[in-house]
């Protein structure tokens, strides 16, 4: 199978327990093997363009970065989305910044413009009742914290369970 895409994210394995269930039902990446995350960078440099270079600069990048906290309880929504909002969302915003200015990219190929929002999808394209009914589940219950320490490196294609790591990107050099 032949990894025609690829992703910068900072997996939220803290987050599966409140959203895995809901993920594998209403966000169809997470049937092609995408873990709950935030996106950093989609997206990325072609797999076939991945090289020891690439994967340098994007360590050097992270390692740039300090590791911090963060907690999820707040629900956002981009027209059909529906997703769980990052406190602080900042850190995020500054890896996506670095990326984009190390590459020359914009995340989503700048189709939102220049503005960063990070975000944990929850569910998308789904009938907007399923979508309500997701965030009033995600909603009731506590806020979810994780220690954000490294992110991926992920490449797959548009086929089932065709995601998977190709590198670890330790924030703080660590």
């Amino acid at each position: 199978m032949e990894h025609t895409l690829s992703a910068v994210v900072v997996p939220v394995p803290e987050a599966e327990p409140r959203v895995g269930a809901l993920r594998a039902v209403l966000d169809p990446s997470a049937a092609l093997g995408v873990p709950a995350h935030v996106t950093i960078m989609f997206p990325f440099v072609p797999p076939a363009d991945i090289d020891d270079g690439v994967l340098a600069a994007l360590r050097e990048v992270f390692a740039a970065a300090p590791a911090f906290e963060v907690e999820f309880s707040k629900i956002g929504w981009f027209a059909d989305v529906v997703w769980w909002a990052p406190d602080p969302a900042e850190p995020f915003v500054a890896l996506t910044r670095a990326v984009s200015a190390r590459f020359g990219m914009e995340p989503y190929e700048g189709g939102h413009g220049e503005v960063v929002v990070p975000h944990l999808t929850i569910g998308h394209g789904a009938p907007v009742e399923r979508l309500r009914a997701a965030e009033a589940e995600v909603a009731a219950g506590p806020p979810v914290r994780a220690a954000v320490r490294s992110a991926v490196l992920l490449t797959g294609s548009r086929a089932s369970g065709s995601w998977s790591t190709v590198a670890e990107l330790p924030l703080g050099g660590g």
